[in-house]
């Protein structure tokens, strides 16, 4: 081996490879140099031997790229490093090559090309078991880490473990997920739809946040922990009406209607603050609200005429009457919803106004209640109310 081979080379990753230049000197001078100079001379003997690196050989171009990754550095250059250092070591042997040792040379490209082939299938190789590692690791100190903000457990020690600090305030967030068009789509595997699906959503939420956002989503929805800079106690409409846009931009960027609870609290109120979050999603999802961003504020009398009390549970019975005559329901929904508007009523449903006055005539007969007495719309309102969040409840038990 050209006693100047290995500093050549080293300086050709320095000049040709910048990312090299970023590491310590000792780095540089030390390990990067005693990996060039055994990759050098594993290339030389299979050179001198037309042997390609065995096993032990790869194994240590898997450790070396698994630090590398470790790092920081990028695979491209990693695997640029190697193409280099053969390059030069070709170099250094085709220079004195004369015509007749075309043969040769011929051969030395082909070993060079088998050589670099093993090499970069090592070198991804190490790469992904960092990865996959770092990953695992990382990934589970942010649950444990989301677990204790959830259990009330040691919340500083977890966060620590996860290498991240506490923020003065999370934003709570509990998510519903749509389904995207392509898990619906004939002939798509809708399990790798909504993985994508979710994927792309995990990455969004990172990219708005900017700051290692806590998760425990499914295809379906689930919870969000936001970093915030902004203490719960300062939240205003500037800041929801951001949050509200993101929220929708979430939605395009994922390809799927989200239905999101909202509530910003502390670390020590997270768990009320998820509960609440969920609590005021499910109300507005009840009452067909439609997707997009939701606070307590949002939905202040359904949230409360929802709650679990007695009341609620008599003006849910005060519409079974209507449980056998669905369009009954639908259209007092509809005309309440539309702010008394026979007109609008029928149009949205497809029917003439004169069978909406109908079927509101007939609920009345059939619950005492009449939407043409002004004393009675409060009470309708209410028992609508707690009619769909009953109805809620059956579902998600069942």
């Amino acid at each position: 081996m050209a006693p100047d081979l290995v500093p050549r080379v080293v300086a050709r990753l320095a000049a040709l490879l910048p990312v090299y230049t970023t590491l310590p000197r000792e780095a540089l001078d030390g390990d990067i140099t005693r990996v060039v100079e055994r990759g050098i001379r594993d290339f030389g003997e299979v050179l001198s031997t037309g042997r390609l690196p065995g096993p032990e050989q790869l194994d240590a171009v898997r450790e070396s790229a698994a630090r590398r990754a470790e790092e920081g550095l990028p695979l491209e250059a990693v695997v640029s490093a190697y193409f280099m250092g053969a390059q030069e070591c070709t170099a250094a042997v085709s220079s004195a090559a004369e015509p007749a040792d075309l043969p040769a040379v011929v051969a030395v490209n082909q070993l060079l090309l088998e050589y670099l082939r093993l090499v970069t299938q090592a070198v991804s190789a190490g790469f992904f078991h960092e990865h996959r590692a770092a990953f695992g690791e990382e990934h589970s100190a942010r649950q444990a880490l989301l677990a204790a903000l959830l259990d009330g457990g040691p919340v500083r020690q977890a966060a620590e473990r996860a290498g991240l600090a506490v923020p003065d305030c999370y934003l709570v967030l509990s998510v519903a997920i749509g389904r995207h068009p392509d898990e619906n789509a004939p002939g798509v595997d809708p399990v790798v739809a909504a993985r994508r699906k979710l994927r792309r959503l995990r990455r969004e939420f990172d990219r708005q946040a900017r700051e290692p956002v806590l998760t425990d989503l499914t295809a379906d929805g689930g919870l969000v922990l936001v970093p915030s800079q902004v203490a719960a106690t300062k939240w205003r409409a500037e800041h929801w009406e951001r949050l509200s846009a993101g929220i929708v931009q979430l939605g395009r960027m994922c390809g799927a209607d989200l239905t999101v609870g909202a509530e910003p609290a502390p670390a020590e109120g997270v768990p009320q603050a998820a509960r609440l979050a969920a609590e005021v999603r499910t109300v507005a999802a009840v009452f067909s609200r439609g997707p997009g961003l939701y606070r307590l504020s949002d939905v202040l009398v359904e949230y409360q005429l929802t709650r679990p009390t007695p009341a609620r549970d008599r003006l849910a019975v005060l519409l079974c009457p209507l449980a056998e005559r669905p369009e009954m329901l639908q259209t007092l929904r509809v005309f309440l919803a539309n702010g008394l508007d026979r007109r609008r009523t029928a149009a949205q449903l497809l029917i003439h106004p004169n069978t909406v006055d109908y079927r509101l005539r007939r609920t009345g007969e059939l619950t005492g209640l009449d939407v043409g007495r002004g004393e009675d719309l409060p009470t309708l309102y209410a028992a609508l109310a707690a009619h769909d969040i009953a109805a809620g409840d059956d579902t998600r038990r069942a």
